[in-house]
């Protein structure tokens, strides 16, 4: 897969931070040393989860939103790696692949017509779509656990699709999200994968939870009630504002919605107050909360991905390394709620 780009011993020689008497997750976690053996590499038994990054905002661009969220592989990573390998957490049975880069495409942004621009970004999303919907499918066609992380939410569709067609039949999501991602139809972008997932025939439940009163459409909303068999939602003003229900109790009914298959986790960054994101809010959950969040669902047997996005890793152009720790606390979360199960 030529847009796989490995980790270099000397990318972990240069982000190691090694303390004598400690031993860090980078020490035991298992890496991909040759892109040509992905598949045997997948398949070790020893693997449970496998995790990668996708390098690219374009499907943010395509849905006229703030880009940076190509570049939060990274500084995950560094965060990552460097945490304590530990009783809590060893990473014995996680498999780091390294990143989908999509640097090629950006070449072809140079247009100053704004309409070719996006015309151009939703083509190329649909490129990105098929390579991250064929190394999600070698990934669950394995019987391992993917952990998806950066980029904009365009790659839901890629994820879903993979799932659907590596399990041979439809599965469901739940979308932790300011947004429901249902735009319509228009050429591929961040804020339309789940409606294409659903035509398309690989997404059956979807539920939405968190969703802003002030960010959905009366056209969405139509077509939700519309489809109320198969899609659900909470917005965020029931549950924090009104507290017109608890968070335990709809997240127990949302699990009851999804779990009688397998299911995707997906946790847009737009939903978390005040992190930097394609999408940046200043009312949204906590950060306790979204990690309250992952564990809970991730601990269902049914749970089958991990996807975290639209996180960006600048603000007002600074560099906010605290955005690769929170993503990096999720990561660890979703692992440790397996073992918890």
């Amino acid at each position: 897969m030529d847009n796989l780009k490995i980790i270099s011993d000397e990318y972990l020689n240069k982000i190691a931070e090694l303390r004598v008497g400690e031993k860090k997750l980078y020490q035991s976690i298992n890496y991909l040393k040759n892109p040509t053996n992905l598949l045997h590499k997948i398949n070790n038994p020893q693997i449970e989860f496998v995790l990668f990054g996708i390098k690219e905002d374009i499907g943010i661009r395509a849905n006229h939103g703030r880009p940076g969220a190509k570049e939060t592989w990274n500084e995950v990573l560094k965060k990552l790696l460097n945490i304590q390998n530990n009783e809590f957490l060893n990473g014995s049975n996680i498999l780091v692949l390294g990143h989908l880069d999509f640097s090629n495409l950006y070449s072809n942004h140079q247009s100053t017509d704004a309409n070719k621009l996006l015309k151009t970004y939703r083509k190329q999303v649909e490129k990105i779509d098929q390579i991250v919907n064929q190394l999600v499918y070698s990934i669950v066609k394995a019987g391992k656990t993917p952990i998806i992380i950066g980029g904009g939410h365009n790659n839901s569709y890629g994820i879903i699709k993979g799932c659907a067609l590596a399990l041979k039949t439809k599965i469901n999501t739940i979308n932790f999200d300011a947004h429901t991602d249902l735009r319509a139809q228009e050429g591929r972008h961040s804020g339309n994968g789940f409606s294409y997932a659903i035509e398309e025939g690989f997404l059956d439940r979807y539920f939405i939870f968190g969703l802003h009163e002030n960010y959905i459409s009366k056209k969405i909303l139509k077509y939700i009630k519309a489809s109320k068999s198969k899609i659900k939602f909470r917005t965020f003003e029931d549950l924090i504002v009104r507290k017109k229900i608890s968070l335990k109790k709809a997240s127990k009914n949302a699990i009851k919605f999804l779990s009688e298959s397998k299911f995707g986790l997906e946790i847009d960054c737009d939903a978390i107050e005040n992190i930097p994101s394609s999408a940046q809010t200043p009312s949204g959950f906590s950060v306790n909360q979204t990690r309250e969040f992952t564990h809970f669902f991730g601990s269902h047997e049914n749970a089958l991905y991990l996807h975290i996005c639209e996180a960006a890793i600048t603000d007002n152009d600074k560099l906010n390394k605290q955005t690769g720790k929170l993503v990096s606390y999720l990561i660890t979360d979703f692992i440790k709620s397996k073992k918890a199960r």
